[in-house]
């Protein structure tokens, strides 16, 4: 359980920040680069989820945010060097996101495409204000998933299975929320040359 009674601790006021297993490392590495862009997306997912306000995929983005929090745990703790798929198995005292948690995300796409009609063109991130807002968490995901695949350290094939799938559900969510598609704002490539 987490309990914090002083916000700042001054273990950072050095440039470094504290793993899960004691480690410290900079606050300029890749991993913790990484870290920040999904705590990045996981603040540009609360955005979305106000803007959608009662609708139902509010409550989706609120299991989501919680998802990221335990992806930021995850990948605070990366695997050793020549360490095997098992050293990603969650435990008591370890985070991981978990294949059961991409399949959900899976799911959750494959339903909401079901309403959607196919894509005959690339989209402008918009629409309706919640449709930008996702648009918005998407591209900021997109990063999250490159900071990830930028890291050095071993990290568990879910997590970057996760944000990999967390930013095809945020697309398809925009699309969702724009009428099911009709709302979308079609790209014309060249249209607005003179």
């Amino acid at each position: 359980m987490v309990k914090l009674n002083t916000i700042y601790t001054r273990t950072g006021d050095a440039g470094t920040t504290g793993l899960v297993d004691g480690s410290r490392v900079s606050k300029a590495s890749a991993l913790i680069q990484a870290i920040g862009d999904v705590d990045e997306a996981n603040s540009a997912i609360g955005v979305a989820a106000v803007a959608l306000g009662e609708h139902p995929l509010a409550a989706a983005l609120a299991r989501i945010q919680n998802d990221l929090f335990d992806l930021g745990a995850d990948l605070a703790t990366p695997a050793s060097e020549g360490a095997d798929d098992d050293a990603f198995a969650p435990s008591e005292m370890v985070l991981r996101i978990v294949p059961s948690q991409v399949a959900r995300l899976e799911r959750e796409i494959d339903a909401m495409n079901d309403h959607l009609a196919p894509l005959r063109s690339f989209i402008l991130p918009g629409g309706s204000a919640q449709a930008a807002a996702l648009h918005l968490a998407r591209a900021i995901t997109r990063r999250a998933e490159r900071s990830a695949v930028a890291v050095e350290s071993r990290l568990n094939p879910a997590a970057l299975a996760y944000v990999n799938r967390l930013s095809d559900f945020l697309f398809v969510a925009s699309r969702a929320v724009n009428q099911n598609g009709a709302g979308d704002v079609l790209w014309q490539p060249g249209a607005m040359r003179d």
